[in-house]
């Protein structure tokens, strides 16, 4: 499986099973959008999703990243130095960390993130940006795709909504690995109770079909899952 129709001209490309996603725009004129760009060894698999849908990185003209992680990020340079694309498109408070090559912050106060990023530093290849974005901008892609701040996982996390589908892409807002909705971890989130907040904003949005960068997408009654389990998880 190396893409997996969603809506319209919405593919998602498995990276490493479900477990890793990233999505491809097919416009109408051949070219491709990519969001998100897996780890460092995910551009083979990213490569071979498009060749699938009859393309090649050379038909890549835009790449988006959700957010500074390396499971996102870390293949972006290897895929730009391919594609027709200068750089990337992010948000401005993520993209000082991309230009790096660094992972954004995670939560200050937590002692177990500190440890954690003493043996997994998060780094990746530097990518340049050469686009940032905002909260509530549309971008001209496949019809219109609508960016959402969606802060708390890092500062700068986006996360993208194709209007004419109703395709919502969650990026690390919220997980559904094995098909069960969760919060990101929460040591590897700047603030967690920011990211819990904007996955609130979230579930109030209209979307007929919910994404996530880790996990399958959900196709049925996707905005009412989403608003149940946001509703349950701060409820308890």
């Amino acid at each position: 499986m190396t893409a997996v129709h969603l809506a319209g001209p919405v593919f998602r490309l498995p990276t490493l099973g479900s477990y890793i996603n990233s999505f491809a725009f097919v416009e109408d004129d051949g070219s491709v959008t990519l969001i998100d760009a897996g780890i460092s060894k995910a551009p083979p698999r990213i490569v071979a999703g498009l060749a699938d849908l009859g393309k090649h990185p050379r038909d890549v003209q835009r790449i988006i990243l959700t957010h500074a992680h390396m499971d996102h990020a870390g293949g972006a340079a290897a895929l730009l130095a391919d594609s027709a694309a200068g750089g990337v498109a992010a948000h401005e408070l993520d993209s000082g960390y991309l230009s790096e090559g660094r992972a954004a912050p995670s939560d200050p106060e937590s002692v177990v993130a500190r440890f954690y990023h003493r043996l997994v530093p998060g780094g990746f290849d530097p990518v340049a940006v050469d686009r940032t974005v905002s909260d509530g901008e549309v971008l001209d892609v496949a019809g219109g795709l609508t960016v959402h701040h969606t802060p708390g996982h890092t500062p700068g996390h986006i996360s993208l909504l194709h209007q004419d589908t109703g395709v919502l892409i969650t990026g690390d807002a919220i997980f559904n690995m094995n098909r069960r909705l969760s919060w990101p971890i929460k040591f590897v989130c700047t603030s967690f109770a920011m990211n819990q907040e904007s996955a609130a904003k979230l579930s109030e949005l209209d979307y007929r079909i919910a994404a996530f960068t880790h996990g399958p997408e959900i196709a049925e009654n996707a905005r009412e899952q989403v608003r149940s389990f946001v509703r349950r998880r701060l409820a308890s």
